[in-house]
């Protein structure tokens, strides 16, 4: 477990499957996250769960409420590559009434110290939408600086979006007094 200020991180498990299912089939939620907007079973839901508990190449953990414990969303390391010292990180704030109160960043940032720290990557990446102007301010506010544009890769409500990569590295991060 990690314990930042307002909030700490541990691994998620097959007792969070109901409350990661309501956000997974929340678009409000999913609309600026996730590349596919569709519908799952509470089953599709507990086998996500499993493949990303059991997997050695994801590190997935829900961000809860030192208050009171509530569960608000879920931040992750994807594609952990050891041998290249990199990986890609992913956020889903799923509970709204924690939007635009500082809990993303937070959760990045212990994310952050974690897979530079402990786990000595060299770099992390993401890929965030273009019309995601808040998560692309606060990646930069992280030190991720934008690597590439993937043009019109993402068709969302009748129109084409780019999508941005960022990446930082564990020299920056590690430095910086604005964490």
């Amino acid at each position: 477990m990690f314990e930042g200020e307002r909030i700490t991180l541990r691994k998620i498990t097959m007792d969070d499957a109901e409350t990661y299912h309501r956000w997974r089939n929340d678009p409000e939620v999913m609309q600026s996250t996730s590349p596919t907007l569709d519908t799952y079973t509470l089953e599709d839901t507990k086998a996500f769960i499993e493949m990303i508990s059991t997997s050695a190449q994801s590190k997935s953990y829900l961000i809860e409420a030192k208050e009171g414990g509530q569960p608000i969303g879920v931040v992750s390391l994807i594609n952990i590559d050891y041998k290249n010292r990199n990986a890609e990180c992913i956020i889903d704030i799923g509970e709204k009434e924690w939007w635009g109160k500082g809990i993303g960043k937070e959760a990045m940032n212990l994310l952050l110290h974690y897979a530079f720290a402990e786990l000595n990557l060299h770099k992390v990446h993401l890929k965030v939408f273009s019309f995601n102007y808040r998560a692309i301010k606060l990646y930069e506010k992280l030190g991720f600086t934008k690597e590439g544009t993937w043009k019109d890769h993402l068709f969302r409500d009748g129109k084409w979006h780019d999508v941005v990569l960022m990446g930082t590295f564990q020299n920056d991060y590690l430095k910086s007094d604005d964490k």
